[in-house]
């Protein structure tokens, strides 16, 4: 099991990698095969397939599929960093560079914050493919909203 060390100064949780995915496994997020794999000290590691998921009609990763991965992304990290009995999570922009083309394999993404606020945050998101190079780039702002 792979757990957030308890001396981070990024999350505020614990969870395993084992959480993470259960509890995405019914979602989007589940359909397009993402799998997280990893939890830095203030990073968090997911991988998507290249196959018949998420791959366009001309056989190439579908920027909306990259889109997909990298929101899912920023929207776990950002809701790790926050309190859930007192604060919730809500996505306001996000924006991509698709900078090379993938046929098949995987596609991994890391995001790191950029900005942690008490009511923003905004994280990068870097996309590669099976031979590490850059595939693509996101940016995404997060708001920080009080919970019912």
């Amino acid at each position: 099991m792979t757990a957030i060390p308890s001396t981070s100064a990024v999350w505020h949780a614990s969870p395993t990698l084992e959480l993470l995915n259960s509890l995405s496994g019914g979602s989007l997020i589940g359909h397009l095969g993402i799998e997280f794999t990893e939890i830095g000290a203030d990073s968090l590691t997911a991988r998507m397939p290249v196959d018949e998921r998420t791959r366009q009609p001309l056989g190439l990763l579908h920027g909306g599929a990259s889109v997909a991965l990298a929101e899912t992304l920023a929207s776990w990290a950002a809701t790790l960093t926050i309190d859930p009995d007192r604060s919730a999570c809500v996505g306001i922009e996000i924006n991509a560079n698709h900078l090379r083309p993938v046929r098949d394999g995987w596609v991994t993404g890391v995001v790191r914050p950029v900005m942690q606020g008490r009511s923003t945050q905004v994280w990068e998101i870097r996309i590669t493919d099976d031979a590490g190079r850059l595939v693509g780039v996101s940016r995404c702002t997060i708001g920080i909203v009080a919970s019912r």
